[in-house]
């Protein structure tokens, strides 16, 4: 876990900036001896964990925890803290490739999405970051849990190769659950969970425009492209989540007061 985080309804979320984080990942790079694990933190993510116990424990238990929306920077000005911008998933990856790019001697392994959509990402990232190289892909089939004997076949995969760097691209809280529970029997250095950036990568899921991103709307443009998937997200996990952190906020204020 990165030293300078703050607490947000319960979970452990970076204070630092992307080029520190990117940093630090290379420096796990270099030096860890067991893998570390990054996920993003969103109000959704972080009102689904209160009622789910293994999800909770995977984001308490993170090297780095990183604000991924908006919602989340706002979160921290009302609790007083230092937050001041978020880091996606597609930050970490594209800052890190961009990084690791620069010299020979990286790979990395892609766990998730389709077969069709791991064969772009392979012909994408040879031509995007070339110095980078693509130790392997496996597409795990389509289900709510994993057999043992299916998350085997996916730990033998990755380990054949032992690459440096795994990124996990599957559904929340599916893929963190899945880093947490199995981190011990990877043999690689670093693991990203990033969800939809497999798809946001090869061009299949357009990200919204910077000028929404920048405005902290990034949501707004993917709600009406998928309204039935992202309602609940938007309009129960968000008022939830400030909830939260309003109770946290003065609940706080209670307890240390006169």
């Amino acid at each position: 876990m990165l030293n300078k985080t703050e607490n947000i309804v319960g979970c452990p979320v970076c204070q630092f900036e992307i080029s520190v984080c990117i940093s630090r990942v290379e420096e796990w790079l270099k030096e860890t001896d067991s893998p570390k694990y990054f996920i993003c933190a969103n109000p959704h993510s972080l009102v689904t964990a209160q009622t789910d116990p293994a999800f909770h424990k995977a984001i308490q238990e993170a090297d780095l925890v990183t604000p991924d929306g908006s919602g989340i920077v706002l979160a921290s000005r009302i609790l007083g803290g230092r937050i001041t911008e978020r880091i996606t998933g597609s930050d970490i990856f594209y800052g890190l490739s961009k990084r690791l790019n620069q010299s020979p001697g990286s790979s990395y392994f892609f766990l998730g999405s389709t077969g069709e959509t791991l064969a772009d990402i392979k012909e994408k990232l040879a031509k995007d970051y070339p110095n980078i190289h693509f130790a392997g892909s496996y597409s795990p089939p389509y289900t709510p849990e994993f057999s043992d004997e299916e998350n085997r076949l996916m730990i033998d995969a990755i380990n054949a190769v032992k690459p440096d760097v795994l990124w996990v691209g599957m559904t929340a809280p599916k893929q963190e659950k899945w880093i947490h529970q199995h981190r011990d029997q990877l043999d690689v250095k670093f693991i990203g969970a990033i969800g939809a950036v497999f798809d946001f990568y090869t061009g299949k899921v357009k990200r919204s425009h910077p000028v929404f991103q920048k405005m902290g709307l990034e949501w707004f443009p993917r709600l009406l492209r998928e309204p039935r998937r992202l309602f609940r997200r938007n309009f129960i996990s968000s008022p939830k989540f400030l909830l939260m952190v309003l109770g946290q906020r003065f609940g706080s204020i209670r307890k240390n007061g006169p």
